[in-house]
């Protein structure tokens, strides 16, 4: 896990970087373990553009990942680790005693040839999944369930990590990498350990093609454009917004929280994450 700098041959070269893919050991993907997903690239059932600046990219096969490690009590070896490209983070292959390959997401330092479980019986161990009530206090985990056998939704993007900092009761509280602080339900499984991958954030894209491989396409400022087409528009030459700040049809933007007030999973948000105007 580390990054190729290039030589500034071309301008798109002079800032790039990428991973080096030193950890991958299989560069093609398990062929039942994959699927083809057809990309909306930002469009509605109805074709309507709904969301903007998508489309494009390289073609792409979605690999089913286990976030549920709802095969219970079986120990699992780690074949190999693969590039995926639905996701910043790796994922292991990994082969049950039984028989049967599934893909999980690769955690920090897990080497092909390591044992795994997932279960209430299984080890305190780096890539084992557990129910929260039987992680030890002050444990890193990721791939958490918000709610029981819906599998893990949180802590899933490259070096994500949660930690486990009370149990209390029914639930267990977590600490969050946005600094929110929640409990959830001791039933809930995570995985032990932290997502792989953690140069992926540091990764300089170099160039507008690279976005436009990803399924980008330019993004237009508001700003830029005429008034007829957004609020930010018209004017001048160079102009300012001139009021508060909008989206194009007419809503507050730009450091407006937008959570619903009622939302009921707020009762289980002891504290909120730091705003964006706040962080250091």
């Amino acid at each position: 896990m580390g990054l190729r700098k290039y030589r500034p041959m071309t301008p798109g070269t002079r800032q790039r970087t990428n991973a080096d893919f030193a950890e991958i050991t299989k560069s093609k993907p398990e062929k039942k373990l994959t699927k083809y997903v057809h990309r909306k690239q930002g469009r509605n059932n109805q074709g309507i553009i709904t969301s903007r600046f998508r489309g494009g990219g390289h073609k792409r096969l979605y690999r089913l990942i286990d976030f549920k490690r709802d095969k219970r009590g079986i120990a699992a070896e780690v074949l190999a680790i693969e590039y995926d490209p639905n996701r910043n983070a790796r994922i292991a292959l990994v082969q049950y005693t039984d028989g049967e390959k599934r893909y999980i997401l690769h955690p920090v330092n897990l080497k092909v040839g390591a044992q795994i479980s997932a279960g209430e019986g299984a080890p305190i161990e780096l890539g084992c999944a557990l129910p929260l009530e039987k992680i030890p206090l002050g444990s890193n985990v990721h791939n958490v369930e918000l709610l029981p056998g819906r599998g893990g939704q949180m802590a899933r993007s490259a070096g994500a990590v949660v930690q486990l900092v009370a149990k209390e009761g029914d639930y267990a509280t977590l600490k969050l990498p946005s600094g929110e602080v929640r409990i959830v339900r001791k039933e809930c499984y995570a995985t032990l350990g932290q997502v792989g991958n953690l140069d992926s954030k540091n990764i300089s894209i170099g160039k507008a093609g690279r976005q436009r491989w990803l399924g980008k396409r330019p993004h237009n400022r508001g700003v830029t454009m005429n008034a007829v087409d957004h609020p930010h528009g018209g004017g001048e030459g160079k102009s300012p917004i001139g009021g508060k700040p909008q989206t194009p049809w007419g809503k507050s933007a730009l450091g407006t929280k937008t959570r619903k007030r009622k939302k009921p999973s707020s009762k289980f948000i002891i504290r909120r994450r730091k705003s964006v105007a706040n962080r250091g």
